[in-house]
């Protein structure tokens, strides 16, 4: 498990202002379940004022999803809209004491839940600035502009912090290098050149507590297997199944059968079965499909 503040704990076993608000008049959904994590937010405003009188949330997603929903409901309400669009995802990290680097995107998912609620009450049209042509992470949905915004509202420098902030390329890796591009622009922009071997925004922060740790590789390997197949019931419902092939360091081999073979929702699945790997062991993991080499060597030994 990660190392989550108390104030994390608490907000995720307590949420505050879970449900939608009586009355609301604004409402603002981001995120899509498909891709892991989805929120909407309810709003109950003065129209003399414009003061949040109320706010309320309905999330899906992870722990980290819930906590920063809940704490952006706590700080926003008793704000004017203006107030509230203020307030940044930092702030809502800041709030929970902190998130492990590999959550703060769920922050980011509440900063933008509150511009879409309040674009809303005013009638004004919000997007998430989605344009054609310019989407670079298609596992997770995440568009140039959203990496762009995120690199500089947080200074960020790396690929690893990027995936961190938004979740871009932590599914497939195949968008690694459209990031890189992006952070070259945005740091040229500065005066600044992009180090690929600089160290992330987040190195110095506190690691998570490997849930691995103490395991030997074979009590590693069973874990890994365990997970995969509390997974294949879910793809099996729709014909599909996925088998661990093979485990080297950090990377994940998986060979994808029935339905998932050549869906368009595969990468989506090797991402949610990335996901669910890195929270239960607490360390970096990449799933990625097997070679057929890989697939016959291993078919060899266990035949």
């Amino acid at each position: 498990m990660w190392d989550y503040s108390e104030k994390v704990k608490d907000h995720f076993f307590n949420p505050k202002n879970a449900g939608a608000v009586n009355g609301a008049n604004a409402t603002g959904e981001v995120g899509s379940i498909s891709c892991g994590d989805a929120l909407r937010l309810t709003l109950k405003v003065d129209p003399e004022t414009e003061i949040i009188q109320d706010a309320g949330f309905q999330t899906f997603g992870c722990g980290s999803a819930i906590a920063s929903s809940s704490a952006l409901t706590e700080i926003i309400k008793g704000k004017t809209l203006d107030e509230a669009l203020k307030v940044t995802n930092q702030d809502i990290a800041e709030f929970l004491d902190g998130l492990p680097p590999e959550k703060m995107h769920c922050s980011v998912m509440g900063r933008e839940a509150l511009q879409a609620a309040v674009a809303n009450y005013r009638g004004e049209e919000w997007s998430d600035d989605h344009e054609e042509g310019a989407l670079v992470c298609k596992c997770f949905a995440v568009d140039a502009v959203m990496i762009e915004d995120t690199i500089r509202a947080n200074d960020l420098r790396t690929v690893e912090d990027v995936t961190n902030y938004t979740k871009a390329g932590g599914g497939c890796s195949s968008c690694h290098e459209g990031i890189e591009e992006i952070l070259i622009k945005v740091l040229a922009e500065k005066g600044e050149t992009f180090d690929p071997n600089a160290p992330s925004k987040t190195a110095a922060e506190p690691e998570p507590i490997a849930a691995s740790a103490g395991m030997t590789n074979l009590q590693r390997m069973r874990r890994i297997e365990m997970i995969i197949e509390s997974i294949r019931p879910n793809l099996q419902r729709d014909h599909g199944d996925v088998q661990l092939v093979d485990v080297v360091g950090n990377t994940v081999y998986v060979n994808m059968i029935g339905a998932c073979s050549g869906c368009q929702m595969a990468q989506m699945t090797l991402g949610g079965i990335q996901q669910r790997l890195m929270e239960d062991l607490g360390e970096f993991i990449k799933v990625v499909p097997a070679s057929q080499a890989q697939m016959a060597q291993a078919a060899k030994a266990g035949g």
